[in-house]
């Protein structure tokens, strides 16, 4: 059993910038998002015979989400590198405008998915989707994941097995998380029917 949650919304967010692997804080929004999913997940697994594993991305914005997880559920976080997000390498920090302005043409014919994997010194989709399977594959205890939109997309499509289109497509909420259980995924969320 994995929850994996998103981290809560970031100043970059909303403004359009894809953080990569570089970081904005989580804004007034983002930190109540993160405090409503400590609260969504400690009565998730309330009455759980079982301890659940904190597994963190170490970049500061899941960094600041598990801290409001951690101040209602007893858990340690850990450090997890593989659950970073994907790094679209020079363009990290950049908004599609930015990117389509300073690398011309790089991308021509993307769409709002693909073109998070044209960047030329970025990570492949499928580098980062070995990453998900190397993680995944270690998981032998409950486990709760705080990761990031793109990469959280592709564990939960590894782990299901979708095909690269399926896995872009994906929703990426911030107010909710995934419970990803005997190859299937569902949504754990204030407002989804569960």
């Amino acid at each position: 059993m994995i929850y994996l949650l998103r981290h809560g919304e970031t100043i970059w967010n909303t403004l359009g910038r894809f953080q990569g692997q570089k970081d904005s804080p989580l804004t007034a929004r983002g930190i109540e998002q993160a405090e409503q999913m400590a609260k969504l997940l400690k009565k998730e697994i309330a009455g759980s015979e079982r301890s659940f594993q904190l597994h963190v991305s170490p970049l500061g914005r899941t960094q600041e989400t598990a801290t409001r997880i951690e101040r209602v559920l007893p858990l340690a976080a850990r450090p997890e590198s593989r659950l970073m997000e994907v790094t679209v390498g020079s363009w990290d920090g950049m908004t599609k405008f930015e990117i389509d302005n300073e690398f011309p043409g790089m991308l021509d014919r993307s769409d709002a998915f693909d073109w998070y994997f044209r960047s030329p010194d970025g990570e492949s989709f499928d580098a980062a989707c070995a990453r998900a399977k190397n993680w995944i594959s270690g998981i032998y205890e409950p486990t709760i994941a705080i990761s990031h939109g793109l990469f959280g997309r592709l564990v939960r499509g590894v782990y299901s097995g979708l095909s690269k289109r399926e896995m872009l497509e994906l929703p990426v909420p911030q107010d909710g998380f995934f419970r990803l259980c005997d190859g299937e995924f569902s949504l754990v969320s204030a407002s989804a029917d569960t």
